[in-house]
């Protein structure tokens, strides 16, 4: 068996753009040679690696087998790459996923302590609700998530670096903004202005709130934090979401925040797959978030 990093470089190229064609341009090959080099390397291995769906390539399951140890073999083929350069610890790219409230209010600062403590300037980052992030990381489309909830999936690490508190939130006329302490009770038979079911301000409504109300509405679900906040700032209901996304909201006077019952308590996560090779770079900023502090934030 003859297997060459470029065959597995192009395997992997697929699986993240999904189409020959796609792959092709971001390696810079014809698509006649990227299907080749995928063609012979299924031929070694004696197995497909895609179900050919629609001229789309859908990984299959010896596919997702070979997948986090190509990934392991081409960093490690890139580590010996700058094995002997000015700084071989940070030479790669950073692929960064974020949940919604964590990508807008910590991410973008996270990223820039961690850039000017080690002069790494290769990121992306990438922000939607935690389920969308959690696939892309379990089809490693991404390095190192962080998100705003705990992820149950027997692929999935998930590793507490920062808390996060929950609040509620009205428009500025509502009538419960006049009482300066809340019941249980005063929030039930209320309409709710909620993110989509696989974010996480979504779960802690569901876990930590939702159970201690009777009767409670579903009157928007909302895909984007701001809007949420347009919503309830109209009137169309009240809305549970991080302390930490509503803050400009709650202080230019959009809206206004409620005197909450009961304490709202949350973790941040960030998230590895499980056979995901932790290169020096991926080691270092898990690390660096481990021992990040939310106080630094401006």
């Amino acid at each position: 068996m003859h297997i060459s990093l470029k065959q597995l470089n192009v395997f992997h190229a697929i699986t993240q753009y999904k189409t020959l064609t796609a792959a092709a341009e971001q390696l810079c090959l014809s698509k006649a040679a990227v299907s080749m080099a995928l063609a012979e390397l299924e031929k070694q291995l004696s197995h497909p690696l895609f179900d050919r769906v629609n001229n789309r390539l859908i990984l299959n399951q010896e596919g997702q087998q070979l997948l986090p140890l190509a990934d392991e073999l081409l960093n490690r083929a890139q580590q010996i790459n700058h094995l002997f350069s000015d700084n071989p610890a940070l030479y790669s790219k950073l692929r960064l996923g974020s949940s919604d409230t964590i990508g807008n209010h910590i991410s973008p600062y996270l990223l820039s302590q961690f850039r000017q403590q080690h002069q790494h300037l290769l990121q992306s980052l990438f922000i939607s609700n935690s389920a969308t992030i959690c696939q892309k990381l379990i089809d490693f489309e991404l390095d190192i998530a962080l998100i705003e909830s705990q992820s149950h999936h027997p692929d999935l690490i998930s590793i507490p670096f920062s808390n996060d508190e929950m609040c509620i939130i009205s428009a500025k006329d509502h009538p419960l903004t006049k009482q300066t302490k809340l019941s249980l009770s005063d929030l039930d038979n209320n309409d709710w202005v909620l993110r989509e079911s696989g974010s996480g301000s979504r779960e802690s409504f569901i876990n930590i709130l939702a159970p201690k109300l009777t009767h409670w509405r579903l009157a928007f679900e909302i895909n984007t934090t701001e809007a949420l906040i347009s919503s309830v700032s109209a009137g169309l209901g009240l809305g549970c979401l991080s302390t930490l996304a509503a803050q400009y909201a709650i202080k230019s006077g959009r809206v206004s925040q409620l005197a909450a019952p009961i304490n709202m308590p949350r973790k941040f996560w960030f998230l590895i797959h499980k056979d995901k090779y932790q290169n020096p770079l991926l080691k270092s900023f898990m690390a660096f978030c481990q021992q990040w502090q939310p106080t630094k934030l401006t």
